[in-house]
């Protein structure tokens, strides 16, 4: 079947029969001799589906071809001692959840084959982190993946070319082509790998708002009602989590600083959590041990999310799976001697007294591919070193001349230059008092009054 009748069919708003979905797939693990399609191809053929779409039908065939273009693991719950389950987060900036959801559930007796992604367009991306480990060995072999998560409990990954490699590729051209905001393509990959990793449960964080794909909520709850459904067309149990996106999620955005801020988490009290990320993982775990059967509601949930955070079993399931996955045994003991530093450090002080009234979250992003945080090329090279800490959250009262965050960069010119656009990106209003400041629902509103960073739930 041509790749170019194809793409037309799908250009011209048609709509694709499987065997034209599966020559698509085939197309994109497939060699160039033999019948591979062309980087051209596969780039124009996501901004036919962006612009276009695609059924429900189409996007449920999409997701299984890409979920049977390689391996698929098969785990029995009762001979791994638990269910096997999973989180997804469709992305935000400073969103480094998993790093904590996945020891959470190990600890309360779930299994957690998490295959995870790289950067995608202006939001960070799981895998780029735990590579800023040394040793970590993020696309380990099936059997080694099966043997961590069987031990350990949980095993953060990214695909290898045993699972979705078809997705794989597809991922790489999205985030360079524009092509990332696509409700099918977006919910086709999430539930290609999810699905391949042979999941018994999986709780979705779709996010809304400045910082995520889905700027408006509607374009949210469609995002969560498709992968909801086509899981259940699937066999598999899911839930969806809305969640506020406007601002970055914890106090800090770039690789090493968010792993960083996860250790705090974990080793931490509750004073090392920031309130919106805990709440965020909290939920998230809880709704996990209820899907999976490891509690009987959400709030006897919470309670073992609560107690193996402050036992430290949580913390050490992260220890353990760093080890096994080739990281320092030590890494929780001693971050510093592991998680190199950027060599520049930079306040961004505030221009006024006021109000943290509302920050870019996306400009935020970008600029973290600015100071080369972020690809612009799927072949860009990231340096986990730089990013921002001490991210002042909306709401926040501040003193001009305070510090609305601190830029780590590897030189003093792109620090300079961050500090003038963070500026901009982080809008201080004057409060009067008695004003009020209401949080809207729309995704573009300032949430800084919105009592909970969760706005409603999808699913059985």
């Amino acid at each position: 079947m041509l790749a170019q009748e194809v793409i037309r069919i799908k250009r011209d708003g048609g709509t694709l029969g499987e065997a034209q979905i599966d020559a698509w797939v085939r197309g994109l693990v497939a060699a160039p001799e033999s019948s591979g399609w062309s980087e051209g191809q596969v780039a124009a053929m996501a901004m036919a589906v962006f612009l276009r779409g695609m059924s429900r039908d189409e996007t449920v065939a999409l997701t299984r071809a890409m979920q049977h273009s390689g391996q698929v693991l098969r785990w029995d719950a009762e001979q791994l001692g638990g269910p096997a389950l999973d989180k997804h987060s469709t992305g935000g900036v400073g969103d480094k959840v998993s790093l904590m959801l996945a020891p959470i559930v190990a600890a309360c007796g779930g299994f957690v084959p998490m295959i995870s992604g790289r950067g995608l367009g202006h939001t960070g991306g799981t895998l780029d982190k735990l590579e800023a480990i040394p040793g970590y060995d993020a696309t380990p072999e099936v059997g080694r993946l099966r043997r961590v998560v069987a031990e350990v409990g949980c095993a953060i990954v990214g695909q290898t070319a045993e699972l979705a490699p078809a997705d794989r590729r597809l991922y790489a051209i999205r985030d360079v082509t524009a092509t990332v905001e696509s409700v099918p393509l977006i919910t086709a990959s999430i539930l290609s790998k999810k699905l391949a990793a042979g999941l018994h449960g999986l709780v979705m964080d779709v996010k809304f708002g400045n910082g995520a794909f889905a700027s408006e909520v509607s374009m949210a709850r469609e995002l969560a009602a498709s992968i909801v459904q086509v899981a259940a067309g699937a066999g598999l149990p899911a839930r969806a989590l809305l969640t506020d996106m406007n601002q970055v999620l914890g106090t800090t955005c770039g690789h090493t600083l968010e792993l960083r801020e996860a250790i705090d988490y974990l080793v931490g009290g509750d004073a090392a959590r920031e309130p919106r990320l805990h709440q965020v993982t909290r939920e998230l775990s809880a709704e996990l041990l209820v899907l999976g059967g490891l509690a009987s509601d959400l709030q006897a949930a919470r309670g073992r999310v609560d107690r193996v955070l402050a036992d430290g079993s949580a913390a050490e399931r992260f220890a353990r799976m760093v080890a096994a996955l080739g990281g320092p045994a030590d890494l929780l003991q001693r971050p510093a001697d592991h998680l190199p530093m950027a060599p520049v450090t930079r306040a961004v002080p505030a221009l006024g007294e006021g109000r943290v009234a509302a920050t870019d979250a996306r400009g935020i992003g970008l600029l973290l591919i600015e100071l080369d945080g972020g690809r612009r090329v799927a072949t860009d090279r990231i340096d986990p070193r730089v990013g921002l800490s001490a991210v002042r959250s909306v709401g926040a009262m501040v003193q001009a001349g305070e510090a609305l965050a601190v830029v780590h960069a590897a030189d003093a010119a792109a620090a300079d230059a961050a500090v003038a656009r963070l500026q901009q990106l982080i809008r201080i209003e004057a409060d009067r008092p008695g004003s009020a400041h209401p949080a809207g629902q729309d995704g573009k509103a300032d949430p800084a009054d919105r009592a909970s960073v969760i706005l409603e739930r999808l699913g059985p």
